[in-house]
Order: structure tokens, then sequence, then C-alpha cells
């Protein structure tokens, strides 16, 4: 393969998308505009650099999240493995030391001899071969320019970040080790327990606390995933009590009960350090967030090492946009991360993953993939491609998206298990079909 892919972006999606084809022989250019131009969601200039959660979400292989895993595994994916190396502890969740992985990650990429790292801002989209990976977050003269080539089917959706606070700073007289289900006290997460009082009188704070941005949003500007916690508060009394602060599977060793409400605090580092507050993606101003958050029993002095943010993510409306294989139609240019609407952070591994296998059947002469629909990365590909899909909006795995089977089981869980085992009966069957695209997969 002679003939160089320029790779705009160093991100989850355009790390794995430049690992995979300079794997398979393919000279790689890699744009990344950082530190040169930072975005407002990044702090580094590091690859594969986590902006929201440290959670690369559940690892049981009966559920969405854990049959795109073993898919990516599959098919050989570079920065899922790079992540279980840097790993933290998650209960049934990979969960991440940030620094580490992309440390890890950008070590990967700049060490590959067939990738070369080019600090610059791009503006123009390049002549092709070439996959767009930028982000949600990319440059306005960027995006101007993916608008300009897809036509009006842009849009966009607002998206936030949790806080991060210092384990030190946590009260532990108060907040208990412990996962769901468990019964060793344990766990990976600690928990901060709320009584009815304490929750009535948070909500009460956290509604009438002052937003960054003011106006009320409407439904459609939020990512249902991302959504501010005071957002979702707005919605009912006891909606993140059923939400991000649900206590099932909590007892609490100081009354010996589950308790009214939980906060559960994730680790952000193997040492320990900093916990960020599950689900605590917020548009309170920072002062606000001092003040509100050190309600929650456990965190009174809390010490913030990174407040939650809100920032605007744009996105492509891929469907009607793109071709089936997530290039600009009539052009050589593929798009591939978040900017496609494969929202989460392993989809857009899988997207950067699926982006390489396309481009390289594109110079290799080859048919393109065509992933089995009944898994969760097939059938969120094919959500994404269906032209017939009306209101495009961005999407993580799940089982809605996955054809039904035949003959299914009555149960919730015995469905679910069925339907792990045919998604990988067929990836497992589709690897092997395609060995010319996958000369290193297992």
């Amino acid at each position: 393969m002679q003939q160089t892919v320029d790779v705009v972006g160093a991100g989850l999606a355009g790390s794995e998308c430049a690992l995979q084809l300079s794997d398979r022989g393919v000279n790689v250019r890699l744009h990344e505009e950082r530190p040169v131009r930072m975005s407002p969601a990044h702090h580094t200039d590091r690859f594969a650099e986590l902006v929201c959660s440290n959670s690369l979400k559940s690892t049981k292989p009966e559920t969405a999240a854990g049959v795109l895993k073993w898919e990516l595994d599959a098919m050989g994916c570079r920065l899922l493995a790079i992540a279980r190396a840097c790993s933290v502890p998650a209960g049934g969740a990979l969960a991440v030391d940030r620094e580490r992985f992309s440390d890890a990650v950008t070590e990967a990429v700049s060490s590959h001899p067939l990738i070369e790292v080019v600090r610059e801002e791009v503006t123009e989209l390049p002549c092709g071969p070439a996959v767009i990976a930028a982000g949600p977050l990319c440059s306005d003269a960027l995006f101007s320019a993916i608008s300009q080539a897809v036509g009006k089917g842009s849009m966009s959706f607002f998206d936030a970040a949790a806080p991060i606070v210092s384990a030190e700073s946590i009260d532990r007289s108060i907040a208990f080790s412990q996962s769901r289900y468990e019964e060793s006290g344990l766990g990976d997460y600690l928990n901060c327990p709320m009584e009815r009082d304490e929750y009535d009188n948070f909500m009460d704070a956290l509604l009438s606390a002052e937003r960054v941005i003011s106006r009320d949003f409407e439904q459609a500007d939020l990512f249902c995933a991302c959504q501010p916690i005071e957002e979702v508060a707005r919605t009912g009394h006891d909606s993140i009590r059923f939400g991000a602060l649900k206590p099932v599977g909590l007892t609490d060793p100081k009354t010996g009960r589950r308790p009214w409400a939980a906060v559960q605090l994730r680790a952000e580092n193997t040492q320990r350090t900093a916990y960020n507050l599950v689900g605590f993606q917020t548009n309170l101003t920072w002062p606000e967030q001092r003040r509100v958050f050190r309600m929650i029993p456990g965190l009174g002095q809390a010490e913030f090492l990174r407040y939650g943010v809100m920032h605007r993510n744009s996105f492509v409306d891929s469907p009607h946009a793109l071709d089936a294989t997530f290039a600009i139609p009539g052009t050589r240019i593929r798009l591939a991360g978040q900017i496609t609407g494969t929202e989460g952070y392993v989809e857009a591994i899988a997207s950067g993953l699926l982006a390489a296998l396309n481009t390289y059947a594109d110079l290799a002469g080859l048919t393109f993939p065509a992933l089995p629909h009944t898994g969760a990365f097939g059938s969120l590909v094919s959500y994404a491609t269906n032209p017939t899909t009306v209101g495009y909006q961005p999407m993580h795995v799940n089982f809605g998206l996955v054809p039904p089977l035949e003959d299914a089981p009555r149960g919730k869980d015995d469905r679910r298990r069925r339907m792990a085992e045919r998604a990988r009966e067929d990836m497992s069957a589709f690897v092997r079909e395609r060995r010319n695209l996958f000369p290193q997969a297992g």
C-alpha cells in the first residue's frame, strides 16, 4: 500500500482507525489540532483523551455493551486491549485510568513506523482517501467544510461532563464501599447514602441552582444519555432516585438497610486518589456545584479537582448525508466517531475500526464489509446507515436495534442471552469468511 490515508483527529475513533490501517500496511498521516488549537472539552494534547466519564460500560456478556466488546475483540480491536491494560476497578464495567489510557494510546500511535503525526488544525477536507474522525467538537472551519460537503443535514446537541472530587476530601465515616448486590462490603464504588429529608432538600437546591446556560433546553437539544442531572430532575421529584441515585442493591452498613437514595462515586485512577460523581453531568455554575453537591452526605468538604461542564456537540445526519460506508457520496472521504452519531466511547472505537476496514477495502479493491446485523455493532451501523431512519439522533448500542429472535424465550434475561449467543456466532463466522480484511484477528 503506497498510498497515504489522511486521518483527521486522534480521538478514540481516529486512533483506532490509524492503528488498524497501519497494521494492514497502509501509510497513515494522522492530523491532530491539539495543542495548536484546544477544544472546549479537552485538557491535554494526548490522544484518545476521555472528556466525560472514564467508564467504557458493561463487560457482562449478556448486555449490548458486553456483546460489542466481544465483537470488537474478535475483530482485533487495538484500543479495547489498551483499555483493559489501563483499567481501574468498576464492578461489572470497564473503566480506565484516564491518563494511563491516553498515554498508552499516544505511545502506540506515535511509535508506529507507518503513522506520521501532524500537529495542525485541518480547515478543509483532504482530497482522499481520508477519514474524518475530528469528533463532535471539531473546529468551526472544519465543520463548515463538512456541512458544505454533505449539505444541510447537520444537527447539534448538547453534552455534559460530571465533576471529579479528591478522594481524601470524601468523608469515609459516611461514604461506604460497595457494589450493587454485593455481600463483602469491599466494592468498587463509594456510596453516599441519603435519607428522605436529605434527598428532598438536595432536590430543592438542585432545581433552583443557577445554570451556565440559562435558557430551557428543548429535549431535541439534549442527548438523553448525557443530560445534565438537573434537567433529569426537572422531569419529576423521584426521577433521579430511580436513575443515577437509585439505591437498589445497596445496604448502608451504618443502618443495615437500603438508603432512600445513593450517590455513587467511581475511581478515576488506579491509585483511587480521585472519584467522579456517577451520572452527575451538569450545567450548573461552578459556585453552585460546590454549594449543591456538597449537600450530598459524605461530600460536605469535597475538593473539586474538575467541575462538570456543558458543551455543544455536533453530528451529521448519517442515514441521509452519507453512504453505506459512511463516505461522503462521490468522494473517498469517510466520517468516523461521534460526528456520525454513533454515540459512546466504545461505539466511537468501533466506528474507527469500521472506517479502517472500509478504507482498506477501497484501497485493496475488496468488497466492503457488511457486518452481521444480528449483533450490537452491525445493528448500530444498520440504524446509522438506513435512509428510512426518521429523526436521526445519536445512539448507543442496545438490544432495541437488534432484530428479534425466532421462537424467542419469554423471559427478558433468556432472550438477551440468546441474542448475545447469536451475535457471537455470526460475528465469528463473519471474521472467518473475511480473512482478507482481518489478517491479524484471532
